[in-house]
């Protein structure tokens, strides 16, 4: 199937187009509204720094439903000794750039480029990009971050400083997250690490019947950043 190449025109176009590997499209830009709408839609941005901007949409895709969470014995012993302290959305910036570096340093590339970083800070600061961070003291051990819109969360990347220090913010974010009611947490692509954690991976269709359950309508999303634009 071709990639298809965006144009100002915001569309994508059906994901069902995707090749095997889930490449979509290429082109278009980072706006908030591209984004959200790519989101909403089960595509996301994923390129390295000497590439294009790149959209995928993998089948199969591996999501985490809340309610489905394990935990470890070793795993709750660390939560109750409190070793790390976890906050919410204290650090934003701090734990996406983090992110980018840890991944350089594990030479898995730099696809988290300025313009990247940028354009997720922004959402954040218009509520829709929030993060989770590990203390350890007053050192930031470790965090992830990602998109929530309606009830799903779509996780981006986590990083570790310190040992669990990820795996801490990811198990009391997961909590947190099922008792205010969020139904699906969006894992992209299948790693042993977090199916470990209970994820498992569904078909393209049914990844995007769930966006149509719990997350608003591309519209309603549109006149809410319309309404944030104006505050």
């Amino acid at each position: 199937m071709p990639v298809f190449a965006l144009q100002e025109e915001l569309i994508f176009p059906p994901p069902d187009f995707a090749e095997p590997d889930g490449l979509l499209a290429v082109g278009g830009d980072l706006s908030p509204q591209r984004i959200l709408l790519a989101y909403s839609a089960g595509i996301f941005p994923w390129y390295s720094e000497d590439s294009p901007i790149l959209w995928w949409s993998p089948d199969p895709r591996l999501v985490l439903f809340p309610r489905e969470l394990k935990i470890s014995r070793s795993m709750r012993q660390l939560l109750r000794k409190e070793v790390f302290r976890v906050t919410f959305d204290r650090a934003f910036e701090e734990v996406i750039k983090s992110c980018a570096s840890e991944r350089r340093k594990d030479g898995e590339g730099t696809w988290l480029t300025e313009e990247m970083i940028d354009a997720y800070c922004g959402l954040h600061k218009m509520g829709y990009a929030h993060s989770v961070e590990s203390w350890c003291g007053d050192e930031l051990a470790g965090g992830l971050y990602g998109i929530s819109m309606g009830k799903v969360f779509f996780g981006e990347s986590m990083f570790a400083k310190k040992s669990n220090a990820s795996k801490a913010a990811f198990v009391t974010a997961v909590e947190k997250m099922k008792t205010e009611g969020c139904e699906l947490i969006d894992c992209q692509v299948t790693t042993a690490h977090l199916r470990s954690f209970g994820a498992r991976e569904i078909t393209r269709e049914e990844f995007r019947d769930l966006l149509r359950r719990h997350i608003a309508a591309p519209a309603l999303i549109a006149d809410d950043l319309r309404k944030k634009a104006v505050k």
